[in-house]
């Protein structure tokens, strides 16, 4: 139970975050996107302090022998670059370029009230469902 208490105070912190830099704000995410055009380098800054801050915090995390709040460390076994995996980030660049969401960003920006990010949630929701279907074939 701890677990998930935990999980709901990282989730909060993580779309706090999200806010106040201002990554849920679809103009600017396609801002920074359009590199040969007008570019807004601003979440550059953004990216590069998650980044600063992942590669401190995980040379400490990862000595521990498990977390805090949990037995084990579940991190990813996989290490080789397979087609799924390239059509998979593939196809959501090109949905991470159309719409100016990614999945974080764009669940947070249902706060905001409007209808984009509730079809890109709906389109979220549906590509899912469709690759759970073709997988299981």
């Amino acid at each position: 139970m701890k677990e998930n208490w935990i999980a709901l105070l990282a989730g909060l912190l993580f779309g706090l975050g999200l806010g106040v830099s201002q990554m849920i704000d679809r103009d600017r995410v396609l801002g920074f996107l359009d590199v040969t055009g007008v570019w807004d380098p601003t979440l550059l800054f953004v990216l590069g302090f998650a980044v600063g801050v992942t590669v401190i915090a995980f040379r400490f995390v990862l000595r521990r022998p498990h977390p805090i709040w949990a037995d084990k460390f579940y991190l990813p076994t996989k290490t080789d670059i397979d087609r799924p995996l390239v059509i998979g980030a593939a196809i959501f660049g090109v949905g991470w370029g159309i719409s100016g969401y990614c999945p974080g960003p764009g669940i947070t920006a249902l706060v905001l009230g409007m209808w984009n990010p509730v079809l890109f949630v709906l389109a979220l929701i549906a590509g899912s469902l469709t690759y759970k279907s073709l997988s299981q074939r």
